[in-house]
């Protein structure tokens, strides 16, 4: 190993070195330079840092509980600061964690904090993660079709992102689609579906990054993944070939877990290849290497996949040995899951209990500024009631009539482009009939926020008013504006409506107008209404470009 680089803050030295073990695949090392830097973090903000380091280090390397601690440690730190962007990222590493241990509901829960979180910040890398862990913990549990349907949206959300983010997501995609198929029972007779030849494109893609990284781990993992795409497409010798390579290059860098789901993979492909035979020795052997080590899930696995072996096989009794073995396995870790469950609990009051302790201790501080600074709070509130929506938190008509013909006056000076586009909540009337108005002012909150989370800076959303809001979009070609806006359409459709309220959906309509020559804001406003009117006669949930002419009234 090298010698550390010289920093004037010895943290930076810890966590760069910790980084690039990590981009390496040699996480035990990059664990013992994230426990050097928590212990010589001279800030909360470093200490929280160091933390994050060594929690996704532990994932990797099966310590799961330790990274619920550190992920929960550096959390309280974050929350102390105020720091919600960094939260964020902590409670995605915190419910994968959980979701290995089969806390599939703490998951559930957390990824649901750290969408809105991602949300209030319109951070499109966090809604892409968030998304992507919620992908992964559905299925996980089984829901293939519901882990396939959060796995697109993060697809889709990544575009920007560097090579890891996107190995991460095409890598994911590919072991969902293999869960999904299996599931399905497929078979090399169906090998033309959509599903397995967007699978085999994905895990072929995935590789290739991780290649081109020369990350050891994610090339054994995704050559894994290849392995089954391929075994389900009947093609056995590639298959048997990428699984083998898998295998060796696991017991090259000792990924011991790897190497073990090398060899059940082996024996799942003879299975596709119909030699259950050659399946039924290899799955024993697995059984007898994961026994010996005490990986509890993948004698789970073991004993479920030799049952259904010798049960193809014709041995019904040695099928139901191997049940009953699972079954009892699955027991044992439902007890396993309750203890980690209590002794995560018993970190979590230690927690609320420090974190009670020193609002206790802050408490008169806080109250003394607070009374010292009234008058300048006051002062403040009132400029930000004056031009923010008070429902929404978005700038209000007031901010956006005095904002946006500036910066369109920017723009034909410069001879720019400058799109703006309204957008209308579809039968919001509805929506307000049939669950309340409480109801729909959660709708009109949660259709800001996605708005926001899709734009990145210089664009910018409003409210108008009612369910009305402008989207302003300085610099933007039309049809960049147009494909933008559609996506922001689909974020809204696709958003979880059915956590706001059970049978809920929401939609939007949306009506684009580009800057034509002598255009002031009031024509654009005109000219992008009459898209929306069209977009409603036409059938809602749509966006229609309209070039500026007489404005039309909207419907709703």
């Amino acid at each position: 190993m090298t010698e550390l680089r010289v920093h004037a803050d010895p943290l930076e030295s810890l966590l760069e070195r910790a980084e690039e073990a990590r981009l390496c695949g040699d996480y035990r090392t990059g664990a013992a330079f994230a426990r050097q830097g928590v212990a010589v973090a001279g800030t909360p903000a470093g200490r929280a840092r160091a933390l994050r380091s060594l929690a996704n280090q532990q994932l990797r390397l099966g310590e799961l509980e330790d990274s619920v601690r550190a992920c929960r440690d550096s959390i309280s730190i974050l929350e102390e600061l105020g720091d919600d962007a960094g939260i964020c990222w902590d409670q995605t590493a915190l419910a994968f964690a959980y979701s290995e241990l089969g806390l599939f509901e703490e998951a559930l829960d957390e990824l649901n904090r750290a969408r809105d979180l991602a949300l209030k910040c319109g951070d499109r890398g966090l809604l892409y993660w968030v998304h992507n862990r919620a992908g992964v913990v559905h299925s996980t549990m089984g829901n293939y079709h519901q882990g396939n349907t959060l796995l697109l949206q993060a697809l889709e959300l990544s575009t920007d992102m560097d090579a890891e983010a996107r190995f991460c997501i095409l890598n994911n995609l590919a072991d969902n689609a293999v869960g999904l198929l299996r599931a399905q029972g497929s078979t090399a007779q169906n090998k033309a579906e959509p599903i397995l030849m967007a699978a085999l494109g994905h895990a072929e893609q995935a590789l290739e990054l991780a290649r081109a990284a020369s990350h050891p781990f994610r090339t054994a993992m995704s050559l894994d993944n290849l392995a089954m795409v391929l075994g389900l497409a009947g093609r056995f010798p590639e298959a048997f070939a990428a699984v083998e390579q898998s295998r060796q290059l696991s017991v090259e860098r000792g990924y011991r877990s790897l190497e073990l789901s090398a060899l059940l993979n082996v024996a799942r492909v003879h299975r596709l290849a119909g030699d259950a035979e050659k399946a039924i020795d290899g799955l024993v052997e697995v059984l007898a290497r994961v026994g010996a080590v005490g990986e509890k899930p993948l004698m789970m696995t073991a004993h479920k996949e030799l049952c259904d072996a010798y049960e193809q096989n014709g041995d019904f009794r040695r099928a139901l040995e191997h049940y009953r073995s699972y079954h009892e396995m699955e027991q044992e870790a439902r007890s396993d899951v309750a203890a980690a469950r209590a002794r995560l609990m018993t970190h979590h009051f230690e927690l609320d209990h420090a974190r009670l302790e020193a609002d206790n201790a802050r408490l008169e501080a806080e109250l003394h500024r607070v009374r010292s600074h009234e008058l300048e709070l006051r002062t403040v509130e009132l400029d930000r009631y004056a031009h923010e929506d008070s429902l929404t938190g978005l700038a209000n008509r007031r901010w956006a009539d005095l904002t946006v013909p500036q910066l369109l006056a920017a723009a034909e000076q410069a001879d720019a482009p400058f799109t703006i586009a309204i957008a209308d909540i579809d039968r919001f009337k509805g929506v307000n009939d049939d669950f309340g108005h409480l109801i729909g002012d959660e709708v009109l909150r949660h259709v800001a926020a996605v708005l926001r989370a899709g734009l990145a800076e210089p664009a910018f959303v409003a409210r108008l008013g009612g369910e009305e809001f402008v989207i302003v979009l300085p610099g933007a070609e039309p049809d960049a504006a147009l494909a933008r806006c559609d996506t922001l359409r689909t974020l809204v459709s696709a958003y979880d409506w059915a956590s706001v309220c059970a049978g809920l959906t929401v939609t939007i309509s949306m009506g684009v107008a580009g800057r034509g020559s002598g255009d002031n804001y009031r024509d654009l406003l005109d000219a992008a209404d009459t898209g929306l009117y069209e977009a409603k006669r036409t059938g809602r949930d749509r966006v229609v470009p309209a070039a500026p002419r007489t404005r039309v009234l909207s419907g709703s």
